[in-house]
């Protein structure tokens, strides 16, 4: 095999070691805890992915722009701005906790003194992935993912949600100091610039906003539930979706290496034709997991998500309608990457508000089960609306690298 296709191989199982880390996560979390505690667990696990998401935004799509001899120093000053903002944000968040009572207020309090050492670990995946050394960012994850398994299995049933915070991460040091390790080589000698991240200029901002109204906007949504309506509603919604991980391995690996592929079909004609075969392959597997889960005995699903399993399992049908019109939709936003780079903002954000909109006025007619399909049909709306926009665009040759299309889609 080639080493673009070693390189390839390497960054899909990477992006697969990662989600697999966030999946057992919750799933060990939901083991380990009653229903109201892992509702606080998901709660905390919301914010820190919305803040991970940013940082992938602001930061990591802008270390994976750069090539040629600044490598070395936009990766030192990624890495060195990264533990600046993280520290910030850490701060906050331990702010926060102290304010908060009870078991939500220790686990924002945990989630706000091991920051820094998730964030940075993750961020250090763009640097190797600038370097075109996709490998060595698949050793440190692989490493992570058995560090932070091994780390919650020990822990005792019952455990509080900010002991088992603590824990996820403080068990990211060994793949973090095993990442900085093998980035030493390419950083040595670089200095740190962290000006350049802070300009009115910066193409993180963009970046920032797509990730905002497609996939930010959904989790604060998800986890404003908490706040005015009940952390349970957190905690199902939060249960089901982790049932649907191994489909967002394959989203992402669409969106990472779907463009090189469509973009040498023939012409538009053929550009569409392959998307949307992508399309409907991604929605039949998305129908076909939503079957497999809703036939799980209940023993099975107990097994997986613990207390949280009776919740969740009532929400399968309308997660894996979500998940399958997921898949046409991520296919529709790639050919309008292709095709037309600037034609994926106004979609994103026009349709993900509109998710939002759905997924409170379902919970606040229908109750849980209501966000869950109110979510499905604001997918179902961005699908639709996106294959519309590609049938009718002209190609343009694209004038700026756009950002990754949301998973969310």
């Amino acid at each position: 095999m080639s080493r673009r296709g070693l390189g390839a191989v390497a960054s899909i199982l990477d992006q697969a070691a990662s989600s697999a880390t966030n999946i057992l996560v919750l799933v060990l979390a939901a083991r380990l805890s009653s229903a109201s505690g892992f509702a606080d667990f998901s709660m905390v696990y919301v914010t820190f992915s919305v803040l991970l998401g940013l940082n992938m935004a602001y930061v990591g799509q802008t270390v994976v722009l750069e090539k040629g001899e600044r490598l070395g120093v936009v990766c030192r000053s990624s890495v060195a701005f990264t533990a600046a903002a993280s520290a910030a944000a850490g701060l906050v968040l331990a702010g926060v906790g102290l304010a908060l009572p009870g078991a939500a207020g220790q686990a924002f309090l945990a989630l706000g003194l091991v920051l820094p050492l998730v964030l940075v670990q993750d961020g250090l995946r763009y640097c190797f992935s600038a370097l075109r050394l996709p490998e060595r960012a698949l050793a440190a994850d692989a490493l992570r993912l058995g560090c932070v398994v091994a780390a919650l299995a020990a822990q005792p049933a019952g455990a509080s949600a900010g002991r088992l915070v603590l824990v996820w991460g403080l068990s990211a040091l060994p793949a973090l100091a095993l990442g900085l390790w093998l980035l030493r080589p390419y950083v040595r000698g670089a200095r740190a610039a962290l000006r350049p991240y802070l300009r009115r200029g910066h193409l993180g901002r963009r970046f920032v906003v797509e990730f905002a109204v497609g996939n930010g906007s959904s989790q604060l949504a998800v986890l404003g539930l908490g706040v005015f309506a009940t952390p349970l509603a957190v905690g199902a919604l939060r249960g089901a979706t982790t049932l649907f991980g191994p489909l967002n391995v394959l989203f992402n690996s669409a969106n990472a290496f779907g463009p090189p592929v469509v973009g040498r079909a023939s012409g538009k004609r053929g550009v569409i034709r392959l998307t949307a075969l992508m399309g409907t392959v991604l929605a039949v597997l998305g129908a076909a997991w939503a079957a497999v889960l809703y036939a799980l005995p209940e023993r099975l699903g107990r097994h997986l998500l613990g207390d949280t399993w009776a919740a969740a399992s009532a929400l399968l049908p309308a997660t894996g309608a979500q998940y399958a019109v997921m898949g046409l939709g991520t296919c529709a936003l790639l050919t309008l990457r292709v095709l037309n780079p600037k034609a994926t903002l106004s979609l994103q954000v026009v349709f993900s508000l509109l998710s939002v909109a759905f997924l409170l006025a379902g919970y606040a007619m229908w109750g849980v089960l209501g966000a869950a399909w109110g979510l499905a049909l604001g997918s179902a709306c961005k699908a639709t609306a996106s294959w519309l926009r590609a049938a009718r665009l002209t190609p343009t040759p694209p004038a700026a690298p756009a950002a990754p299309a949301s998973s969310l889609a």
